[in-house]
């Protein structure tokens, strides 16, 4: 499995994903090899590739365990001021899937293609170390709230850590504002499907999956 990133200067955050480069064998890259490619990058970059099979609608069952621990620990990471990317090798050593990977990486660079434009170099003041303290303790809250084992709770967490790693990578203070709103938000559905899922069942927990689903488009 080789797993690599062309490094080049001033590239948007679609190119960076377009430019890892996974070849399809020997079971998928490992997050370690995912922790390579990204290199420079640093940690915005690889939160969003481990949001993404949560926040985009890729199917991916049995990997919010494993990426949300991974997302907790470089959430502490980040909140002590460490500045280079530290997982367990027992979190290094878990694989992805080769087309996951892919579609990945293909369904991220889409996605901020479309909204590239928007993001710029502004309100700085959110990636101080005291903003970057308060957005990691975000992080790790979503991280839980995605390795919850109900439906309905891991899609907006995942999509607001993804924000935050967009964020994070351009220095983009107003889209941490965002993804600080998004976080509210699926911290309040998710509280809501989890009073559900105990008081009425799973299947008015499904319920309200189904109605977020359709509401952010993913519905088929």
């Amino acid at each position: 499995m080789q797993t690599t990133l062309i490094h080049e200067t001033d590239i948007s955050l679609a190119q960076t994903l377009e430019n890892i480069h996974i070849e399809a064998n020997e079971g998928g890259p490992t997050i370690g090899e995912l922790t390579n490619a990204v290199g420079d990058k640093g940690f915005g970059v690889l939160l969003m590739l481990l949001a993404l099979p949560s926040a985009l609608p890729i199917p991916a069952p049995g990997y919010s365990i494993p990426f949300g621990v991974a997302m907790a620990i470089i959430a502490i990471q980040i909140f002590i001021g460490r500045q280079s990317i530290w997982l367990p090798k027992r979190i290094m050593a878990f694989r992805v899937h080769p087309r996951l990977a892919n579609k990945m990486l293909k369904s991220g660079a889409a996605f901020l293609r479309r909204i590239e434009t928007l993001i710029k170099p502004r309100l700085r003041w959110m990636h101080s170390r005291a903003g970057h303290s308060a957005l990691a303790i975000i992080i790790c809250i979503m991280a839980i709230l995605m390795m919850i084992p109900i439906p309905g709770t891991n899609t907006l967490p995942a999509m607001a850590i993804f924000i935050i790693g967009v964020s994070m990578s351009e220095e983009d203070g107003f889209i941490a504002l965002g993804a600080i709103g998004c976080a509210l938000l699926a911290a309040t559905l998710s509280g809501v499907v989890l009073y559900l899922f105990f008081s009425e069942g799973p299947q008015a927990a499904a319920a309200v999956e189904d109605w977020i689903r359709a509401q952010l488009g993913f519905s088929e």
